[in-house]
């Protein structure tokens, strides 16, 4: 007996009460499939199919008996004929679990702990399936199955279909109630016997590897590019991959620690032939804080599959159009700009002695990203900031000339420094020109002095030093990694001295940190600072991050880097200094982004970013934003405060499709309402948000 699901408002609820199966197939009686979409089941399988592309379904045949794979079959039609791209396999994870130190910094907040090195344990989650419902949102199928467990998590295995692409997700949705839980997690499609004839993928220099599986052995980790493994057959292949942030709990380095997987009996763990995604367990072998699991959050750990009957070198050319080919893709009117590199180039070989390169890896690496401005962070803890001067003097001349030599018409390297003194926590130091300062100052040494070879020399002993310092260079200081890190505590501990309330103090910096698999966006640590410090009437901006060591081709860039868009006409050259660049971070003329989600324009009643709009009388405010992305979206949330509270609109945007760019507009009552501002967000939680608009 065959059902069509689609047809459940009038049947209701769809039950199987067979013996082998026993399973149910359920649904809301409210169920109406996306367009195209159908689901059909029988006495052992349900079958999806839903739009793949232009002229393409895809079909998931799903085996609800225990003991048996839950993909009979992964289908992709070509010219109306269905072939099977992948045949009895599972989805399976491992999940690890390990314990957060929630006391001795910041709780949740904290970045500084050592997971790997307490006890922790691994466990293969188990899947007995009790049954099976599907639901839609928007131009999404989504298929729910419970009955996860691991010792102390539970849970649901939740597939999703993407209308308009032959790609769907994966995920097992679990709770713990254990306090101060991390995890990690990896996962993949596993047989019982070899489920495709040759894995594929890019090496780390963008070279398609292909491997022949013919006799399996056991499994390998891989160091790949683009995050992605495929495996093929003669009809096709499909390429998983992880979300390409998201996945990405935050480090010091952005090692490649081999973030993929293929071969027999993975870790000894998951019987049988798999491919997939992992994460190794020591992170960079610094500070590793793996993943947040608050008790009773559900966190989602999840891959992406997409499907390809072309060849695995046109599949992953696919998977790399939802991240612009690791790069960020050129907007008209904006030239991109990323922050807090402790690359230590100098140190490490201009004054170490070393041959100086022409073009370093790490000036390849950051144009490879389609990055036009570099602002560095150097001098970490490795050079003399206090002097004596003759050595700090010419540390600093050899930073100059480097950012001068490296730089090009399209490309921007900027002196800049984490000094972390005199103010409190760690802050960043931005100025528009070279300018040869001292972190100590003597008594009876002036301020400021001028040498024939350097010109002014500033010395600064204290906070108000260096706020005088910014003051007379135009410069700006925020807050690096703001409450975690070595900031903890910070900004909030001065958030009343004058060098924090003086417009040189331009407010902080975003990262996706910490991470938490059960949000539905990245970074919350710093937009509920954001939303603090609107709150508190102040008019500072939140720049993204990178608050990276080591730059290599061999690297993991783009899954630990963010940027900014500025609203610049034309690019600043080196030789005529970079004020343009400060003037528009000191505006609110940008909007910052993981890549995959752009914010072409942002406006209340008509202003952008940055600027204040006097409200009318009846708080109507009216919202536009243009937007651009490549996974399908989630939602766009427009966060307001008055003051004291905010308030969240969410926007859903499930209905989205891959790649796409649309003009949404919101009438929104604002008053009483002091700012307003904008985040985007999408199915693999990349997101977009802007500055502040600030309303009276």
């Amino acid at each position: 007996m065959v059902h069509q699901l689609k047809h459940l408002a009038l049947c209701g609820l769809l039950s199987l009460a067979f013996f082998k199966v026993q399973a149910q197939v359920s649904g809301n009686k409210n169920f109406k499939p996306a367009a195209g979409v159908s689901v059909m089941a029988n006495t052992a399988n349900v079958t999806v199919t839903w739009p793949a592309g232009i002229n393409s379904k895809a079909k998931l045949v799903l085996n609800l008996k225990n003991g048996e794979p839950l993909f009979t079959s992964v289908q992709l039609s070509k010219r109306g004929i269905y072939k099977p791209i992948i045949e009895n396999i599972d989805p399976q994870f491992i999940l690890t679990e390990g314990k957060r130190d929630l006391i001795s910094q910041n709780g949740w907040n904290i970045f500084f702990d050592k997971v790997p090195l307490k006890p922790h344990h691994s466990y293969k989650i188990d899947f007995h399936k009790k049954g099976i419902s599907v639901s839609n949102k928007g131009s999404r199928t989504i298929i729910t199955l419970p009955g996860l467990e691991a010792p102390n998590f539970k849970g649901d295995l939740e597939i999703t279909l993407y209308n308009g692409e032959p790609m769907f997700n994966v995920a097992a949705i679990v709770s713990t109630q254990i306090d101060s839980t991390a995890i990690l997690y990896d996962a993949g499609l596993v047989a019982k016997t070899n489920p495709v004839k040759a894995v594929n993928y890019s090496d780390v220099y963008e070279h398609l590897q292909t491997e022949d599986v013919s006799k399996p052995d056991t499994a390998k980790n891989l160091a790949v590019k683009y995050r992605t493994i495929i495996g093929s057959n003669d009809k096709g292949s499909i390429a998983v991959f992880p979300a390409p942030h998201q996945y990405f709990y935050p480090l010091d380095e952005a090692f490649n620690l081999k973030f993929v997987w293929y071969g027999s009996n993975y870790r000894n763990l998951l019987p049988g032939y798999g491919l997939g995604i992992r994460q190794e367990l020591q992170g960079d072998k610094r500070y590793v804080p793996w993943f947040n699991a608050p008790p009773g959050t559900k966190q989602r750990l999840n891959f992406f599959c997409l499907l390809g009957n072309d060849g695995a070198d046109n599949l992953l050319n696919k998977v790399k159009q939802f991240t612009h080919d690791d790069s960020y893709k050129p907007l008209p009117g904006y030239k991109t700009m990323a922050s807090h590199f402790h690359n230590e180039f100098i140190m490490s070989v201009v004054l170490a002695g070393k041959p100086v390169p022409d073009s370093p890896s790490f000036v390849k690496v950051l144009k490879r990203q389609g990055i036009n401005i570099i602002h560095l962070a150097e001098f970490h803890y490795t050079a003399h900031p206090k002097g004596p001067d003759e050595q700090r003097l010419k540390e600093l001349k050899a930073l100059f000339d480097q950012c001068s030599h490296l730089s090009d018409s399209n490309f921007l390297l900027l002196p800049g420094e984490e000094p972390n003194e005199f103010f409190g926590g760690h802050w960043l130091a931005f100025f528009p020109k070279p300018v040869y300062w001292v972190m100590s100052r003597k008594a009876g040494t002036p301020f400021e002095s001028t040498d024939a070879e350097h010109g002014k020399v500033y010395h600064i002993g204290d906070k108000a030093d260096m706020l005088n310092l910014l003051k007379a260079e135009n410069g700006l200081a925020w807050t690096a990694h703001a409450r975690t890190k070595g900031s903890t505590g910070f900004p909030d501990a001065y958030k009343k001295e004058d060098f924090y309330l003086s417009d040189r103090f331009l407010g902080a910096a975003w990262k996706a940190l910490p991470a938490d698999l059960s949000e539905p966006r990245l970074g919350k640590r710093v937009f509920d600072l954001m939303d603090d410090m609107n709150n508190w009437g102040l008019k500072k901006k939140i720049l993204s991050e990178a608050d990276l060591f080591s730059i290599e081709p061999e690297n993991e860039m783009y899954a630990h880097l963010n940027v900014n868009y500025l609203k610049l006409a034309k690019q600043p050259q080196y030789k005529n200094g970079w004020q343009p660049v400060l003037d528009v971070l000191e505006q609110g003329k940008f909007f910052s982004t993981t890549g995959e989600v752009l914010i072409e324009d942002f406006t209340v009643n008509g202003h952008s970013s940055g600027e204040t709009i006097a409200l009318p009388a009846d708080g109507k405010c009216t919202v536009n934003f243009k937007t651009s992305w490549t996974f399908p979206l989630n939602f766009a949330e427009i966060i307001s405060g008055d003051g004291k509270r905010v308030y969240r609109e969410r926007i859903d945007l499930t209905s989205t499709q891959a790649f796409g760019t649309k003009t949404f507009n919101k009438v929104l009552n604002m008053k009483g309402r002091k700012w307003a501002r904008l985040e985007v967000w999408d199915a693999a939680v990349d997101g977009a948000y802007t500055q502040t608009v600030w309303l009276k």
